[in-house]
């Protein structure tokens, strides 16, 4: 089951490409030749990707994928494709979304789906797709992508979110292609992928003009959606095509791509040990669900490394910065989707922190390079997902920890973190990864958000790591290190910490932690992260949109919604 959607016949038929995912595992690796729902091809300096959803090919039996929309598995693939443009594929330097379904581009998440889903899935599925579409942001700002949307049909809900979360967006004007949010009139809900954020941040629609839109399930179309900045053209059908491939070769003309040699991205995997443990080749991930307690292993680098460019490139996929990075991500991911009971991860690290070090500086002095770059920013997404996952994260400092440059953003990101004073503990350094590299979704850097923007405070952290490896009591002084302990306090000091906070609501907790972990600054990232926590894990619990009488629960029923007419 995952969250609450029966995936037995999904299982099944990936039986052969994943024993983690037969035995009830989501998997979120797949390649090109095993997508269902996207055509997926490269001409020269330009992608495409075709929406065609096989309706019968869901992740659960329970529902169709009826006009092009969509569901976990869908976004799976599109978040692949993506990672195969980054990649596989450097010549690209623009990526042409559209639809191989004729009058439709994308109808939005798949209603039955998150009719039939449980609260957290549907939460978590939308956070995934919300990092899907900044993805798809970041392609274009910082691997020099640009993207364009081709709605050759019409774009509803997150359909027409998919085309926000492009560069450009051209509609045909056919007389019945349009894009609307219906989710509001319709089914009592929010669009659930930045689409509120994105009109007014982004597009810039005005509010008054965004009122309506967001009210009237039958949305805008032709000259009107172009005249209120939901859309940058509207030609005509015979027409539809040329301005496509006039605005796709233009923004590749202009593109600022790095010259890159292409790197195949194999499939790497958890190897699924026991009932209890993840394991790939730099991560483990150990559960203990009776305890709702996880622990999180991140091992360093090897000595023999490489850091010389030639070498780099030769290793290819398997450098540990883009291996272990991309095992991190799935270990998030089935914390997330998979791992629901789980309310606390123990975070470490081990190996020669010295070794992060000088696999942080050969990346930042090779960011000349395309694939080089790409891992780098492949990190960056990585901790990002990391500090939006809705699970207490507490870093241990323990003898051999190797919290250093890149792995120290770890324990930066963590909500608490606890030090074992002892002559052989892990000491914490830094690399020049944790001066800007590796932002937060609200764009500050990890040791400048400890410190709640505190420039003087931050800068004297950064100064005490800057000296060398910091000891773990000093690392106390500077603010690093919530609490160290000696070893008569510390097993048991962690242990009373740990079930505590495995005790307290997760509900309470997933609300306070989005509150504290970003301070400052925002950005149109967070705030949709943000608006997330807030709206959708409130709206979608609320009666009116999914009690017996809501509007998602009655959605292609007879019986029509009936609303609690109250505001609250």
């Amino acid at each position: 089951m995952l969250g609450g959607i029966d995936l037995r016949g999904y299982n099944r038929a990936m039986a052969d490409d994943s024993a983690a995912t037969s035995r009830g595992f989501t998997d979120f690796e797949t390649d090109p030749s095993r997508y269902r729902h996207w055509k997926f091809s490269v001409d020269g300096a330009v992608a495409r990707l075709a929406l065609s959803v096989q309706e019968e090919e869901g992740l659960g039996p329970e529902y169709t994928l009826k006009q092009n929309a969509y569901d976990l598995g869908v976004d799976i693939e599109l978040a692949d494709a993506l990672q195969r443009i980054r990649f596989e594929h450097p010549a690209v330097k623009s990526l042409v979304v559209t639809s191989a379904v004729p009058r439709i581009f994308c109808a939005g998440a798949n209603i039955y789906m998150l009719g039939k889903s449980t609260h957290a899935f549907k939460v978590n599925f939308c956070k995934f797709t919300n990092e899907t579409r900044i993805g798809l942001e970041d392609l274009s700002k910082h691997s020099g992508v640009a993207t364009i949307a081709a709605l050759n049909g019409t774009a509803a809900g997150g359909g027409y979110e998919l085309a926000l979360a492009c560069d450009q967006i051209l509609l045909v004007d056919d007389g019945n292609s349009a894009v609307s949010f219906p989710e509001v009139p319709l089914l009592a809900v929010l669009p659930g992928t930045g689409g509120l954020t994105r009109l007014v941040d982004k597009r810039r629609v005005r509010r008054d003009r965004s009122d309506i839109f967001c009210t009237i399930a039958e949305g805008i179309k032709g000259r009107r959606a172009k005249d209120w900045g939901l859309v940058d053209e509207v030609p005509s059908k015979t027409g539809f095509d040329a301005a496509v491939t006039r605005r796709t070769d233009a923004a590749a003309a202009q593109s600022t791509r790095r010259a890159a040699t292409p790197v195949a991205l194999p499939r790497i995997g958890l190897e699924r040990e026991s009932d209890a443990v993840l394991r790939g080749r730099h991560v483990e991930l150990r559960v203990d669900l009776g305890a709702r307690v996880a622990d999180l292993l991140l091992s360093a680098p090897a000595a023999d490394e490489p850091v010389e460019r030639a070498a780099m490139l030769q290793k290819g996929a398997e450098l540990w910065a883009l291996r272990a990075f991309r095992e991190l991500d799935l270990a998030l991911l089935a914390l997330r989707l998979d791992l629901p009971g789980v309310n606390l991860v123990r975070v470490r690290t081990k190996g020669d922190g010295a070794m992060v070090a000088r696999v942080d500086a050969a990346l930042l002095a090779n960011a000349d390079d395309g694939f080089l770059n790409e891992v780098r920013l492949f990190m960056a997404r990585t901790l990002r997902r990391y500090d939006l996952t809705a699970k207490s994260f507490f870093a241990l400092v323990e003898p051999g920890s190797a919290f250093t440059g890149s792995l120290l953003e770890l324990l930066l990101g963590a909500d608490r973190a606890y030090a074992l004073i002892a002559d052989d503990c892990g000491q914490l350094a830094a690399s020049a990864m944790n001066d800007g590299a590796l932002p937060m979704t609200h764009g500050l850097t990890r040791i400048l958000n400890r410190f709640c923007g505190d420039e003087r405070a931050a800068s004297a952290a950064r100064k005490a790591l800057s000296a060398g490896a910091l000891g773990v009591e000093d690392a106390e002084q500077a603010g690093l290190i919530t609490m160290a302990l000696d070893d008569l306090d510390y097993e048991d000091e962690v242990r009373l910490a740990v079930e505590e906070r495995a005790s307290l609501s997760p509900d309470a907790l997933t609300g306070m932690e989005a509150s504290l972990r970003f301070p400052g600054p925002e950005t149109a990232d967070s705030k949709i992260f943000a608006r997330l926590s807030a709206w959708q894990n409130w709206i979608f619990q609320r009666p009116n949109a999914t009690g017996p009488g809501g509007a998602l629960t009655n959605y292609g029923q007879p019986t029509r919604p009936s609303f609690d007419y109250r505001r609250t």
